[in-house]
């Protein structure tokens, strides 16, 4: 008899692109438009039965890896690798809608996938855990998800799993949050860009990681692109509108200045273009170079009017309802 099919969702971090990795705060949500499920291939499911064979392929060589830890004695997590492994031999893949490298989480929801339906003692998905149970997971997680990146905050599987915005506080503390509504303009959105072309984590994310072994560019990350993060989180969560446009004006403004290897060519004037007119604000949606961009606005329908005299067509993934 096989499993009943758990459902996971995409992530958008809100916050916390490349900051999280020096321990800044970081605000991630779920984002239940894209989702994924293990399921098999079978005469009775009608599906792109290329992408199944393919996906099935990678789950067993990600299998590979999982068993080459426990092995060595590395794995963080007790996994029941012989019915992982029979799945597998019976056509087990990732039936997912997440576009891969577009920065929403589809690793991350294939890894919370996993180790939802194999690992022994597993973590439940509470929203009330406690730190220690929240930072488990992140650290198993982070193992595990650094297969497909190289280097893993945890962050998108954790959020994936446990289905809730999350509030992440450095090394220190992590909990469910909710995102206050009514307390920000009506008008006010925040949205999705697609780029028309997935970005590749591992080596943006090298990139970054070799930038910050200089110290001068560290210490303006630990200076300005933390603080700065941090600060949007507290007033976007505050319901402080004002203050949350003005940090995110900042953060905007070092996204493009410092990190513009990671935005795309084609891109980078539209980008510009909400910093002159303070119409919309962008930021990177994942690791950047690519996938989707992530957009906020006071006033969503000017924004995306502005935006369409571009060329660029715009995905809401919160509105404000007051």
């Amino acid at each position: 008899m096989k499993p009943k099919a758990e459902i996971f969702y995409s992530k958008i971090l809100l916050f916390g692109e490349y900051s999280v990795i020096c321990d800044s705060m970081g605000l991630s949500i779920p984002y239940a438009h894209f989702k994924g499920e293990l399921s098999f291939i079978n005469d009775d499911k009608y599906t792109d039965l290329d992408f199944a064979n393919q996906s099935n392929e990678m789950l067993k060589e990600f299998y590979q890896h999982i068993s080459n830890l426990y092995k060595q004695g590395e794995l963080k997590v007790d996994f029941d690798l012989e019915t992982f492994r029979r799945d597998l031999n019976n056509g087990m893949y990732f039936e997912s809608t997440i576009p891969q490298g577009f920065g929403l989480g589809s690793s991350g929801a294939l890894v919370a996938a996993i180790y939802d339906r194999y690992a022994i003692d597993k973590i439940p998905n509470d929203r009330h855990l406690k730190n220690k149970e929240f930072f488990r997971l992140k650290e198993l997680f982070a193992q595990l998800e650094s297969y497909f990146h190289g280097v893993s905050s945890g962050l998108d599987p954790l959020n994936c799993y446990m289905r809730y915005p999350l509030l992440i506080k450095g090394k220190s503390d992590i909990h469910t949050v909710g995102i206050p509504r009514n307390k920000h303009d009506k008008n006010g959105a925040i949205f999705l860009i697609n780029t028309g072309n997935p970005g590749k984590t591992g080596p943006l994310v090298k990139l970054f990681m070799e930038k910050c072994e200089q110290k001068s560019y560290y210490k303006m990350i630990r200076e300005d692109l933390i603080p700065t993060t941090e600060a949007c989180i507290k007033s976007l969560i505050k319901g402080d509108t004002a203050e949350f446009f003005n940090n995110l004006e900042s953060l905007s403004g070092f996204f493009y200045k410092h990190l513009s290897p990671m935005i795309p060519d084609t891109f980078k004037e539209i980008w510009k273009k909400g910093l002159e007119t303070k119409d919309y604000y962008l930021k990177l949606c994942g690791s950047g170079g690519g996938g989707f961009l992530l957009g906020f606005t006071q006033n969503f329908e000017k924004a995306k009017e502005k935006l369409k005299g571009m060329n660029v067509e715009v995905i809401p993934v919160y509105k404000n309802n007051r």
